[in-house]
């Protein structure tokens, strides 16, 4: 007996000692095994690059604590999940979830007050609690802090117009690492890129482009640059911008862009094809657009691109004002939609428009992809929707569309591309056509003409008007990208837009890839739920009663027929 007794408690110490043994190896090394059919729960190869550059702590603030609906509850275990990995990676992430609605009423007001002043805007819902419903402030930011600098996230996106709560929920959980990705990588860079924007060829002017620098501005150095003053762009230029030019390159301009290019340079073109705008037709009743005279047809066609001399037409569009009639002495004004002002969106899974709210538009062409002698990869970002056409110039342009319903059927040239980015090799324009002056600028300088590009990355957009602010010079302010001033909203894609491709054409680590992860909300069937009501109540609460009464019979007759026996 006493024998029997000590091998039992031999036993129950070995089984401890392994228990203990393996604990201490999960504390040290942890590992996990993703089984989830779109592996949320693995990182991404940028990301874990980014993380093991970690070398100073970082602490991580999210103020996702408390009592939330069922939507929000799912962002915030999701969040977790995140930092867990993430902190699995790296031992420099330190997190913690704080309530910003707990304590006095003194103190939460004092925090609110803090948190407005530094961009972080809470959401506010509405909560049925039993027959009454209640307004709740919840704040869905996390905080990083890396010593004196500090960067918040929103971790909510905005509510797309062609999305629900709930997908609008699982696209946010879909972006959470890249949201922190992005944040861990601009927060612990010791330097910032520099992008030159180009002036002196009616390019959009200072105010109108007031948002599209106070964006950039934050995480790069970025100023202006006229060409015939800098003849040669250095290697230090990480990008140059064009936005939207009217008066004619000269050559001397296009040599520059070409050999900085060559040289393995990169840059966006905002380009518009033909001269419109809304304003050229408050003084007539129809407008023919005129063909813009920018002479920089020949170099994009050299690097694979052709913008076509028309208009894109969209039914799905943003709105403008008409006046339909007048009561009184006031006219009667209602929003119609504007077919040349497409809402543009992505039709592909590239991390530069992926899972982003649509893309507003004004007048915009259509680019049409050409063959190069060199191989570059070609990736459509932004299109027209499935119900789409163009018209070719020369066209007329008025508002009598707006009095016929249109014909769908009419609006059969889908997925125009509006945006087109093309990555790889490039030729030279100027291959064995240096003149004197080319070849004595370039002795004089001591650089030599290359005729084929290093890899590098250029991006064409047909239609300049998206990376433009409305500017009111009464009060000095400027509205943000995207704005529709007739609808009141914002768009919000303008401005993600441009943040992505700037990000993804020039950051070593492109933390973008994470954008491409898509989260999968599987949605419970209620119909089915409903009518398989009684099977599923009595599998989970019948099932484990008799699971536990036939364990019991069955470990009755096992230790009767054991201790029997003895």
């Amino acid at each position: 007996m006493i024998k029997k007794i000590l091998e039992n408690s031999l036993e129950i110490l070995m089984l401890t000692g392994i228990l203990i043994f393996i604990n201490i190896l999960a504390h040290y090394f942890h590992t996990f095994i993703d089984l989830t059919e779109e592996k949320r729960f693995t990182l991404s190869g940028s990301t874990k690059n980014i993380l093991q550059k970690l070398n100073t702590p970082i602490r991580v603030k999210v103020l996702l604590e408390g009592d939330f609906p069922s939507g929000f509850k799912r962002l915030k275990q999701s969040t977790k999940e995140m930092l867990d990995q993430m902190s699995s990676e790296s031992t420099f992430i330190e997190y913690q979830f704080e309530n910003p609605n707990e304590g006095t009423v003194d103190e939460v007001n004092n925090l609110r007050k803090s948190l407005t002043q530094e961009g972080l805007i809470p959401t506010n819902l509405m909560v049925r609690s039993g027959t009454e419903n209640k307004e709740q402030i919840i704040y869905p930011y996390a905080i990083l802090n890396a010593g004196e600098k500090k960067i918040a996230i929103n971790l909510l996106e905005e509510q797309r117009i062609d999305q629900n709560q709930n997908e609008d929920l699982g696209n946010s959980i879909s972006l959470l690492e890249y949201k922190f990705g992005n944040g861990l990588q601009k927060i612990i860079q010791k330097s910032k890129k520099n992008i030159l924007v180009t002036t002196g060829h009616g390019e959009l002017s200072e105010e109108q482009t007031k948002a599209m620098f106070a964006i950039l501005y934050p995480f790069y150095n970025i100023g202006r640059v006229n060409l015939d003053s800098t003849p040669v762009l250095k290697k230090d230029v990480d990008l140059l911008i064009i936005p939207k030019p009217s008066q004619a390159f000269s050559e001397k301009n296009k040599f520059s862009i070409d050999q900085y290019i060559m040289n393995g340079g990169k840059v966006m073109f905002f380009l518009d094809r033909l001269a419109m705008s809304l304003d050229s037709m408050n003084t007539r009743k129809e407008y023919i657009p005129e063909p813009l005279e920018i002479n920089l047809e020949d170099l994009l066609f050299k690097y694979g691109f052709r913008i076509e001399p028309g208009f894109v037409l969209d039914l799905e569009c943003s709105k403008i004002p008409q006046v339909v009639g007048s009561q009184g002495n006031k006219p009667q004004i209602e929003l119609f939609p504007w077919y040349y002002h497409p809402l543009l969106a992505s039709y592909t899974n590239h991390p530069v428009s992926k899972n982003i709210d649509r893309v507003t538009s004004e007048f915009p062409s259509f680019i049409d992809t050409i063959k190069t002698k060199t191989f570059s990869k070609k990736s459509i970002l932004l299109a027209s929707s499935s119900y789409s056409r163009y018209q070719l110039a020369p066209m007329k342009i008025d508002f009598e569309i707006l009095r016929y319903k249109p014909i769908p059927e009419k609006f059969n040239k889908p997925h125009l591309p509006i945006a087109v980015l093309s990555e790889g090799e490039f030729p030279s324009l100027y291959e064995n056509r240096l003149d004197e002056n080319m070849i004595s600028t370039l002795k004089n300088i001591q650089l030599d003409f290359k005729a084929k590009s290093s890899p590098t990355s250029i991006l064409v957009v047909a239609d300049g008007d998206i990376v433009k602010n409305i500017f009111d010079k009464e009060s000095g302010k400027f509205a943000p990208l995207g704005y529709s001033k007739f609808e009141k909203r914002t768009f919000n894609g303008n401005k993600d837009f441009l943040l992505n491709s700037v990000e993804y054409m020039i950051s070593p680590d492109n933390v973008l890839d994470a954008r491409s992860k898509d989260i999968k909300l599987r949605m419970l069937d209620h119909v089915k739920a409903e009518s398989e009501k009684l099977k599923w109540q009595l599998l989970n609460i019948g099932l484990p009663i008799l699971a536990i009464i036939a364990f019991g019979i069955i470990n009755h007759f096992v230790r009767k027929k054991k201790y029997i026996r003895t």
